[in-house]
């Protein structure tokens, strides 16, 4: 069927829009390097760490061109770095006033006419400059195939050279890479020749295979026809480069350079503190207008991942930190089979990859939206994220410089994430189960943050002694997240395991030994210390926990009913309770707040100021209808009052999102300033604000902002729900700071994969595996609508035009007994075939009953004709 054409202007950069972008090039859970807008390989964070703002010595790529034995063009890949030239950094000799690093490559020919264009996964460099015999373009991706876990948790940049003879004559092109040994001691660089793929395996012959620092990095490329070097020229001063670019101009292909892996490169290397260099070449001749590609990857094996942060009892000298082997690092051996796989497997990973985001991208919704998403998918690929041995995913909240920001899965933060549980439910079931074994407390309190090793997160001595506590947030949402997962993926079975635990969570509610009292009288309101995601505690009954409450119960009761637990009425019965007595006493005509006495004497009070700090009281919160948003996606319907919950809304909008931030006093972290625009944690339209209001009031952070901003689309704000997410993304436009680096606590933050609910929303996505159903109900271009969807086994695309409401599977395979959909309001329908036969149905409303459940494949649909 045929499908929008969607104009995508806005992931198209060029000149100052480029200067903040770090595009990550990555697997799942195994680190990445960065792509900057200029071409240039930064971040690299593969070393089971983040690594903010740093480079690998001399790596890049450059390119030669020849004619009848003369060089007419020697650049490196490249393109301007813009200001500031003062330096980078401290440091003596280098840094801040010494200009920019010799490893920037930019005291050398470059390309003075570069575009950058990012899709993610995909980042495209077109390197143009007028009077080139040839011009370049790059296609730089990993690869992101919904579903497929482990070969989007692949460690490697896959990097593929377009270039075009624009000449009359025939030119010989020589593509070459390079790349610097980062191992501190006993740095070897081993070339080798496969056939189908030729390269140097980067490692050390000191570290001990156990040792954290242990580990190699391949480049390689599958070219026919190849030069290199086993290492740069080494000496003193400027010797390296110096040297590299007489090699580099010289015609012909390179000549070899070896040094003996037993020399003492102690003294050899005294006046320089560089690392040894590869270099390997990739030669084609074209004839005149003719197109030849080049393929490079650099693949990496650090297979000891060290709990550096948080090492427990381990804090004398010499003590051996907790440690396991990175998830990829047990499917493959080295970096040099990670590459053999890619070579080996390069079309399907590029097709499938390519696939996916052609779907994406070809989703009837505004760029700016489509820009939320995709580019926020990268967070995956970041270090925020790692994978444990068996594959279970954990992750940071977000990255400091140089380590992870707040560790441990926080459940309050990874509430907010909806990629995982679409694109990659076994990722997402993963987190649920290690919660639930590793977690809990036999009374059923989940401890918010997960430890490494797992196994010490239920004995540290901080929750022995009470120092930290349940988040009733966080543990309220992994309900919800578990009746998710068991929606997404019908399996019964994983929910009849996982139930047990699940249920002691919800009850520990109302459990004796609850010291924070959250519902001691079950009564279905919280009304105790509730620890939150703005990292202190609410006290007192109020719409936003007691919101995520409601749909923990509601949820809970759903799931015990399914599995003949007669618990669920008891949870039912409380939920109706809580909700009516939350809309009788916690909306005050405009919007729900927090019912507080300020001096109540239950809880603390700051004797300098007279009341209790950090509290929402008549704000207007933008977390006010949390539970709200995650209802909508999981499929529970309205557990708010549907008027009250778009009046709140509504004033989340006229209250909260501000136009022009330069005359709005922000005493908190500036995530938004000057001109830009954005939606506020808490305002006080109505005066009576704290004395000192809940921590993060003043900030613009952007997963709120997606969550509020897509609880506007689902109660049919939709103008309003785009402004906001326009705004966000505007803040994030290549010069002000990267597109592909939202951050709140820290940079690659999880809170803004909550972006992806704007996908759900839009088109009205709606799904019970276990049911086998499906639906979709778009709010924008319904006359002409296609929308991505994916679900546990399967994804593909809906699309309605002409009268034909078609669901293609394109990845997998989904079984349906039962399609939805209001465009069907008012309209007959003629037939209903599934992979081109007809089939029996019953109509009941705008739903489509099918006689049996139809098992769809690849490139099979089910279409609805009207």
């Amino acid at each position: 069927m045929e499908v929008p054409d969607m104009t995508n202007k806005y992931f198209n950069y060029d000149s100052y829009r480029t200067k903040e972008i770090s595009f990550p090039l990555g697997g799942i859970g195994s680190g990445s390097i960065g792509l900057a807008g200029n071409g240039r390989l930064i971040d690299w964070e593969i070393f089971n760490r983040p690594n903010k703002m740093s480079h690998n010595g001399f790596s890049f790529f450059a390119i030669k061109v020849e004619s009848k034995g003369e060089v007419k063009l020697a650049k490196v890949l490249h393109g301007d770095q813009l200001p500031s030239f003062m330096g980078e950094g401290r440091g003596k000799y280098e840094g801040y006033g010494y200009g920019p690093r010799r490893e920037n490559m930019s005291g050398f020919p470059h390309f003075s006419n570069t575009s950058f264009k990012g899709e993610f996964p995909f980042a495209e460099i077109v390197y143009d400059d007028e009077g080139d015999p040839v011009d370049v373009k790059l296609t730089a991706f990993n690869p992101l195939i919904p579903l497929n876990d482990k070969d989007s948790s692949l460690p490697a940049a896959i990097f593929t050279f377009e270039v075009c003879n624009r000449t009359l004559e025939h030119l010989d092109i020589s593509l070459v890479g390079n790349v610097s040994n980062p191992f501190k001691r006993g740095a070897v660089n081993t070339y080798f020749d496969q056939n189908s793929y030729k390269g140097f395996k980067l490692h050390s012959n000191f570290y001990k295979d156990d040792d954290p620092e242990y580990g190699d990095i391949t480049l390689s490329t599958d070219g026919e026809n190849i030069s290199y070097q086993s290492y740069w020229y080494r000496g003193g001063w400027f010797d390296n480069l110096t040297v590299f670019w007489k090699d580099f101009t010289t015609p012909g292909m390179f000549q070899e350079r070896f040094y003996p892996s037993d020399r003492n490169l102690d003294d050899e290397m005294a006046h320089q503190k560089r690392r040894d260099v590869c270099l390997l070449s990739n030669h084609k001749s074209l004839a005149p207008g003719e197109k030849g590609k080049f393929t490079f990857v650099i693949s990496w094996n650090i297979p000891n991942y060290v709990n550096y942060w948080n090492p427990g009892g381990c804090h004398e000298a010499g003590c051996a930190l907790p440690s396991w082997k990175n998830y990829y690092s047990l499917l493959f051996a080295d970096s040099t089979e990670t590459s053999r796989y890619i070579f080996a497997n390069y079309e399907r990973l590029c097709t499938e990859t390519s696939l996916f985001k052609q779907l994406l991208f070809q989703s009837s919704i505004p760029d700016y939206v489509l820009d939320a998403i995709s580019a926020n998918i990268s967070i995956l690929k970041s270090p925020t994220v790692l994978r444990l041995p068996d594959g279970t995913l954990y992750g940071f909240e977000g990255c400091h410089t140089d380590e992870g920001s707040c560790e441990g899965s926080c459940t309050h933060v990874w509430n907010y994430e909806q990629v995982t549980p679409f694109l990659f439910p076994v990722l997402a079931r993963s987190m649920r189960d290690i919660d639930y074994t590793s977690a809990q407390f036999p009374n059923g309190e989940m401890a918010f943050r997960l430890m490494l090793p797992p196994e010490r997160t239920t004995t540290d001595e901080s929750h022995k002694t009470g120092k930290k506590r349940a988040a009733a947030d966080g543990q309220m949402g992994g309900i919800m997240k578990v009746y998710r997962e068991w929606k997404i993926s019908g399996d019964t079975e994983w929910l009849k395991r996982i139930w047990p635990e699940v249920k002691k969570a919800l009850e520990y509610a109302w459990d004796s030994t609850n010291e924070d009292w959250w519902d001691r009288d079950e009564d279905g309101v919280m009304e105790g210390e509730q620890h939150h995601t703005l990292d202190v505690e609410i006290y007192g009954p109020n719409s936003y926990i007691t919101g995520m409450y409601h749909g923990a119960l509601l949820a809970a009761s759903l799931m015990a009913e399914a599995l003949g637990d007669e618990s669920g009425v008891k949870y039912r019965e409380m939920y109706e309770k809580g909700r009516k007595w939350m809309d009788e006493n916690l909306f005050n005509g405009e919007y729900f707040h927090q019912k507080i006495d300020l001096q109540d004497t239950r809880f603390p009070i700051d004797p300098e100021l007279g009341e209790i700090k950090y509290q929402i009281g008549e704000g207007c919160h933008i977390d006010q209808v949390l539970g709200q948003w995650h209802a909508h996606v999981i499929g529970l319907g309205y557990i708010f009052d549907r008027q009250k919950v778009r009046k709140a809304v509504e004033s989340i909008y006229k209250y909260n999102f501000i136009t022009c931030l330069r005359d709005y006093p922000n005493a908190c972290r500036i995530y938004g300033l000057n001109d830009e625009q954005g939606l506020l944690i808490s305002t006080w339209p109505k005066g009576n604000s704290p004395k000192v209001p809940v921590p993060y009031a003043d900030e613009c952070m952007n997963g709120f902002e997606y969550q509020s901003a897509c609880q506007m689309i689902y109660e049919g704000l939709i103008d309003e729900g785009l402004e906001c997410v326009k705004a966000v993304r505007h803040r994030y436009d290549g010069e002000r700071r990267n597109p592909w680096n939202e951050f709140e606590c820290g940079s690659n933050y999880v809170r803004s994969m909550a972006s992806y609910s704007l996908l759900l929303a839009l088109s009205g996505f709606e799904y019970d595996m276990t049911e086998r159903y499906i639906g979709f109900n778009p709010v924008v271009s319904r006359e002409k609508f296609a929308a991505f969807w994916s679900l546990n086994e399967g994804w593909g695309q809906f699309t309605h035009h002409k009268g034909k409401l078609e669901l293609a599977v394109k990845y997998g395979r989904i079984g349906l007994s039962k399609f939805r959909s209001d465009l069907l309001d008012g309209k007959e329908v003629s037939s209903v075939t599934a992979a081109g036969k007809t089939i029996s149905y019953v109509r009941e409303g705008n739903v489509i009953y099918l006689d049996e459940v139809i098992n769809l494949k690849v490139n099979e649909t089910i279409t609805i004709t009207t």
